[in-house]
């Protein structure tokens, strides 16, 4: 039976941290609680997300992120790192993005819940560490965690354990979706395999969409927060550069470790 335990559920309201001059209000920062949480649809009580545009919603209600990466992370960052550390909800022990699947559900304490998408990682990885290359890091490890939907309400607290309860029967794990959507770009196919799972997310389905279609997806704004940096300080020409803008070839250019 495919299970994990929860480490440690991790919860916090948005705050502002600074980045590069500009106050950026983010939802990163969690602490560990000890009681049990309720919940509901949207996120656990407690918790919040500063940019409902890219985070939070029904598909990404919870994000799940697993211990087992915390040493890697520790030797790349120089420093020990406490639970939450990448902004999770779940810090877990067991089922990593190789073990589980787009669609797969899971009993988590009273709760039941659904792996929409994996954790696509921003630049507000950058605004807690300072390092302007984490989140384009994390992205090309494979180490990204992933996220729930929640198909029923209930409380959940640390130590529950987290059961698999039904398979999604196409069984593209979240480090083949990873594969597609960051390295293997142009693979039409796994593309449509990943548009046929149900489960998968709105957003996702609307990139693969996009793709298929011709149209070029840009991730810059995600990981340098250029976007923010362009708000506070608005050029006539914004709308038209941002329009313009491609992945780059610094993304091409980083090594995965798996």
């Amino acid at each position: 039976m495919k299970q994990a335990i929860i480490r440690s559920l991790n919860v916090g309201k948005p705050a502002a941290l600074s980045f590069r001059g500009k106050e950026v209000m983010t939802g990163i920062v969690k602490q560990s609680v000890q009681d049990r949480v309720y919940l509901s649809q949207l996120n656990f009580e407690g918790d919040g997300q500063a940019n409902l545009k890219h985070h939070g919603g029904v598909d990404k209600a919870v994000c799940v992120y697993a211990h087992e990466h915390y040493p890697y992370w520790e030797r790349e960052l120089n420093r020990a790192l406490s639970m939450g550390a990448f902004g999770e909800n779940l810090t877990t022990e067991g089922l990593l993005e190789d073990d589980v699947c787009i669609g797969d559900v899971f009993q988590l304490g009273e709760a039941k819940v659904q792996i929409s998408q994996p954790r696509q990682p921003c630049f507000k990885l950058s605004v807690k560490y300072g390092l302007p290359e984490l989140p384009l890091q994390v992205q090309n490890t494979g180490y990204t965690g992933y996220y729930f939907r929640v198909l029923q309400e209930g409380h959940v607290g640390s130590g529950d354990m987290l059961t698999l309860v039904q398979r999604d029967t196409a069984e593209l794990t979240v480090a083949y979706a990873n594969e597609i959507m960051h390295h293997d770009k142009s693979n039409a196919e796994g593309m449509r395999k990943l548009l046929a799972v149900d489960g998968l997310s709105a957003s996702w389905r609307k990139t693969f969409e996009k793709r298929l279609s011709g149209e070029v997806t840009d991730v810059k704004a995600r990981l340098s927060g250029e976007s923010v940096l362009a708000e506070a300080n608005p050029r006539p020409d914004a709308d038209a550069a941002n329009a313009d803008q491609t992945e780059g070839n610094k993304e091409s250019g980083e090594g995965r470790r798996r």
